[in-house]
């Protein structure tokens, strides 16, 4: 079980990073409320793993922080709700509005999830419920300042625009809905990371 890596940032595509850790680099997927609060390329970062073994694919999903991993490990014991469907979960809303939905049993908002229909958003509400009592006394997810965008030649707008779309499929999201929430909530000098945000934001 790899539980926790520390090392150096190699690149950040949404979800995905690469971190090196004495000199052997591992991918790790995280949600993007996890993703805002990484430090830049060629910093230093600890992250908390999960680690997901299946017969085709060894898959690391990581976060900030002990009880973020708690809550994914918690939304994945859900009937029906694997690892990539708990990424675009925790990717679309904060912990406290998870917790708040499931609390009042709000299956309208859930449903807006990719990935989640409506028995999939009750099978949430029922076995979670009780589960989650304790967690709504703070919000585990509060995005940091968003990290300038890197400049690689291309412009930083048309980049931004084009990782945002590819972290929404990425997530589970459909390719014409990601293109035009992005493109709504596009905005002059938007990090891609912003511009993340914005859609997901757009889209509960």
């Amino acid at each position: 079980m790899i539980g926790r890596l520390r090392g150096t940032l190699i690149e950040k595509q949404p979800p995905e990073l690469l971190i090196e850790v004495s000199g052997v680099g591992y991918e790790v997927q995280m949600p993007m409320s996890c993703f805002y609060e990484l430090p830049e390329v060629g910093q230093e970062a600890i992250i908390y793993t999960h680690f997901v073994v299946r017969e085709d694919a060894q898959l690391l999903y990581g976060f900030n922080t002990v009880a973020e991993r708690a809550l994914f490990r918690e939304v994945i014991k859900a009937n029906g709700v694997g690892p990539k469907l708990g990424l675009g979960i925790l990717s679309g809303m904060t912990a406290s509005q998870f917790v708040s939905c499931v609390e009042h049993e709000d299956i309208s908002t859930l449903v807006k999830l990719p990935g989640v229909g409506k028995k999939t958003a009750e099978r949430l509400v029922v076995e979670m419920k009780d589960r989650l009592k304790g967690w709504g006394a703070g919000d585990l997810f509060t995005p940091a300042t968003d990290a300038a965008p890197i400049d690689n030649g291309v412009s930083k707008e048309d980049a931004a625009l084009e990782e945002a779309i590819s972290a929404l499929l990425a997530l589970g999201y459909k390719p014409q809905m990601a293109s035009k929430v992005v493109s709504q909530v596009a905005q002059p000098e938007m990090s891609s990371e912003t511009l993340i945000k914005e859609a997901l934001r757009a889209m509960v």
